[in-house]
């Protein structure tokens, strides 16, 4: 019997022909459960998935009007920034995207550059298994009620999920200042930066993106270092696709290791007032509670509320009393215009027309309709 450290906290040895997986609860035999074998050695495996070479792919495989699409981005992140005078070879090695294997000779782009910005087909014969299930389960709750079955590179799959979060979730009043934001946008921005970015790609398990009634669960495959609950406070991150996470780094989809999990939970706070769950494993669950803010939204459809009764929150500076008022009135009216708010705020019309111009900026308001008949409505 010859025994193997697995640093994960989790070992493997063999006898008479077995597999054993060693873990705090016993040795578990596993030599039937390929699945098991699967996930027992990218646990043991020491490199990045990610990092593996294709010396046959060419620029031919990639969008590369997506890879224009980063430039930009970063460009605008960040005034002279490197990748803006590349060309798209150079700009794919400076960000390790095309490496040289130095034990093989092998030169070519990566698989995480094929997952950033491959083909469909591209994807398709790299990464048969590769999908993004988002699915929609409030009334079918054999089934579902909506699902986008996502095939395709990471860039794009981020889009799709955005859309399909800003199409089934409610994005409460939230003000940062005086300035409104999507708290829902931020929040799942991080979620769904987080299992494009920290899946282990060489595991066949689908990733998943479930809206239930209550709650939002999200599973990827994983390359574990450690099991069961993860406590907030107190963790430690590993790095899992370095490449790929500097590329979302780069163009404002994520930040520094180990604050996708430190953002989640402070906008969950602010957007359900609740704690996220994260469950660490072979395969990664997040569950994020969502009855405070279906709550809140069924309410507000039912009856309109006060504006100091408003599921509103502030930082820094509570807004300016007049756009208090306005924002009282559209919640019971829907739709207000230069006279009537002149009679609830008593300002000028001139002054009014100020403050519907910042609102209008700030995202809070919309304008419909010429100067003489414009009228606002709430975003």
């Amino acid at each position: 019997m010859s025994n193997i450290y697995i640093p994960e906290s989790s070992q493997v040895h063999r006898c008479n022909g077995r597999i054993y997986d060693r873990n705090e609860d016993g040795d578990l035999d596993i030599t039937n459960n390929t699945d098991l074998v699967a996930n027992l050695f990218i646990r043991k495996q020491r490199t990045f998935t990610e990092n593996e070479i294709y010396p046959y792919a060419t620029m031919n495989d990639l969008k590369t009007e997506l890879i224009d699409r980063i430039r930009i981005m970063a460009s605008n992140r960040q005034s002279n920034h490197p990748w803006s005078s590349m060309n798209n070879e150079e700009l794919l090695r400076s960000a390790g995207l095309i490496q040289k294997d130095f034990k093989t000779g092998a030169d070519g782009p990566t698989l995480a550059c094929l997952l950033l910005f491959g083909k469909d087909e591209t994807i398709i014969s790299v990464l048969p298994y590769h999908k993004t299930d988002a699915i929609m389960r409030r009334k079918n709750l054999d089934r579902y009620d909506d699902r986008d079955d996502i095939r395709c590179n990471l860039i794009e799959s981020y889009d799709r999920l955005m859309h399909f979060v800003e199409k089934h979730l409610d994005d409460p009043f939230y003000l940062e200042g005086d300035v409104r934001v999507s708290v829902r946008n931020k929040l799942f921005r991080e979620v769904v930066a987080n299992i494009l970015i920290h899946r282990e790609y060489s595991n066949p398990y689908p990733a998943k993106f479930i809206i239930e009634r209550e709650r939002v669960i999200t599973e990827n495959g994983n390359k574990p270092h450690g099991f069961g609950q993860i406590d907030i406070d107190n963790f430690i991150p590993y790095p899992k696709n370095p490449v790929i996470a500097r590329v979302f780094k780069e163009i404002g989809w994520a930040e520094e290791l180990g604050s996708g999990i430190r953002n989640i939970k402070k906008y969950c706070k602010i957007y359900s007032d609740s704690k996220p769950v994260f469950i660490e494993g072979d395969v990664f669950k997040t569950v994020i509670e969502i009855k405070e803010v279906n709550k809140i939204h069924s309410a507000l459809k039912k009856e309109p509320m006060h504006a100091d009764k408003l599921p509103l929150i502030t930082v820094d500076k509570k807004p300016s009393i007049t756009v208090d008022k306005i924002i009282e009135f559209l919640m019971q009216n829907k739709e207000i215009n230069n006279r009537l708010a002149r009679e609830i705020t008593g300002l000028s019309a001139t002054r009014i027309r100020e403050v519907f111009k910042d609102m209008c900026d700030k995202n809070i308001i919309v304008a419909h309709g010429s100067n003489r008949d414009r009228s606002y409505t709430l975003k």
